[in-house]
């Protein structure tokens, strides 16, 4: 590397946990798809990241060697956390796409980045895996354990960017500060929920039904969960793009601190 180009004015490398789906296929019925909404990936390049895809099903002394070279974490939307990891079981039929495999890589590497004072922003998914993964629990359905006026999952011909309902945030919160307002209108796809919070977090923001919507850990350079879609909401609403290039920014100070002479 040369010395006009040190690793610490590199662009900050951002993790994401990969989806499997399985999606059909014209020559063989049905196949594996691997990869990221790239909305998600977008926002992160317009912040000035580098997004890497991590990839399930690597041993764990593998998926760590990977997260020692990141500089940041995201964890995005997708199907339910298993209720086996914060000790609860549910009716089957209550869950979506469930994927112990994802599970398994999200929760550990939440727990390091935690422990290491990595940046991490968790969407919607991500929001509730951040909880979990510090040892908090949450509603399994929100309709049949704490129903609401409010549309929490909204109908899927709706746009991405729909204002499904408003959220309060607290006004010393971290988000709150990159927002520049206590009170914004989000979009809304969910059907779990953060319900009693693990070690080290505070709620900073919840909807008017009292539903946790933002989570984050006070002493952490940036540590925080979010319950709403800010990638689907940057043209609608600007002020979102900030959680992501204050994520992004986060970890590009981290990076510089790593690589800081001794």
């Amino acid at each position: 590397m040369s010395a006009s180009n040190p690793a610490s004015t590199q662009s900050p490398v951002i993790g994401v946990i990969a989806e499997h789906e399985f999606m059909p296929s014209a020559s063989c019925g049905t196949r594996v798809f691997v990869g990221i909404y790239e909305s998600y990936l977008a926002c992160l390049m317009a912040a000035g990241a580098v997004p890497v895809i991590v990839p399930l099903g690597l041993a764990e002394t593998d998926l760590r060697a990977i997260y020692e070279r990141l500089d940041g974490v995201l964890l995005t939307g997708g199907g339910d956390v298993d209720p086996v990891h914060f000790h609860a079981t549910a009716d089957p039929g209550l869950l979506v796409d469930v994927n112990p495999a994802r599970d398994a890589a999200e929760l550990s590497v939440t727990r390091w980045a935690a422990a290491d004072d990595v940046p991490l922003l968790g969407i919607c998914r991500g929001h509730q895996v951040v909880n979990v993964a510090l040892g908090g629990t949450l509603y399994i359905d929100i309709p049949t354990e704490c129903p609401s006026e409010l549309h929490h999952s909204t109908d899927s011909h709706l746009p991405l960017y729909y204002h499904a309902h408003e959220v309060t945030l607290q006004p010393d919160s971290h988000v709150a500060r990159i927002l520049g307002t206590t009170r914004l209108a989000t979009n809304s796809r969910h059907h779990q929920a953060v319900r009693d919070l693990g070690a080290g977090l505070v709620a900073t923001g919840h909807a008017d039904d009292g539903l946790i919507e933002a989570i984050e850990i006070p002493g952490n350079r940036f540590f925080m969960g979010v319950q709403w879609h800010p990638e689907n909401m940057g043209d609608d609403t600007p002020a979102m793009r900030r959680i992501f290039t204050a994520m992004v920014e986060a970890a590009r100070l981290r990076k510089q601190d790593v690589h800081a002479p001794a």
